[in-house]
């Protein structure tokens, strides 16, 4: 495990090592104590899995604290555009989006840590993907950005997203009172 860029503040683009010949490969997904000693994180409480068709968008989401959740993601089949929002308050980043390509092909995860909004496209049908998360869910503490707001302009490289009704109607960034203040 490696961390091959740190893209903002609290967010990490991870590759892990990866043994491919005619059989297929193996990988370690997580290792305790490798994420201990580059991350400084080790307890993850929930697993989460989704199922997925091109072009759907999910998020941008949060939970609040105490009930805040970093979350390691990845993805087992397909591919997305991973899409981060830094919402804390006071930091250099703060109302900045990065979009990372997350596929099988690269197996590359990504450690989202808690203050960024979160959420992603599906670039291709029947993309799983999976996230380990820091706490619990605890829907009373959700939040979600608006996908679309104009203010902060991410491109999510399809032209006609599927978008649940919760995600149609988050809150645009200069309308958040974010719960987060960086440290």
């Amino acid at each position: 495990m490696r961390i091959l860029e740190e893209i903002m503040p609290g967010l990490f683009l991870l590759e892990s090592t990866f043994f491919g010949d005619s059989r297929g490969f193996f990988m370690e997904t997580y290792h305790a104590k490798a994420y201990e000693s580059i991350l400084g994180q080790t307890q993850f409480v929930q697993d989460n899995l989704s199922l997925s068709h091109k072009g759907v968008v999910r998020g941008l989401h949060f939970q609040a604290p105490p009930h805040a959740q970093g979350k390691l993601v990845s993805v087992l089949r397909g591919k997305v555009l991973d899409v981060v929002v830094d919402i804390r308050v006071g930091s250099p980043t703060y109302g900045k989006h990065a979009c990372i390509e997350l596929s099988e092909e690269n197996h590359r995860q990504l450690f989202v840590a808690a203050g960024f909004a979160h959420g992603f496209t599906t670039l291709e049908d029947h993309t799983l993907f999976y996230y380990k998360c820091t706490n619990f869910y605890n829907k009373p503490s959700e939040g979600c950005l608006l996908w679309n707001d104009p203010d902060l302009g991410i491109n999510w490289g399809i032209a006609d997203p599927i978008i649940s009704e919760k995600d149609k109607v988050g809150t645009r960034l200069k309308n958040l009172e974010s719960p987060y203040i960086f440290a």
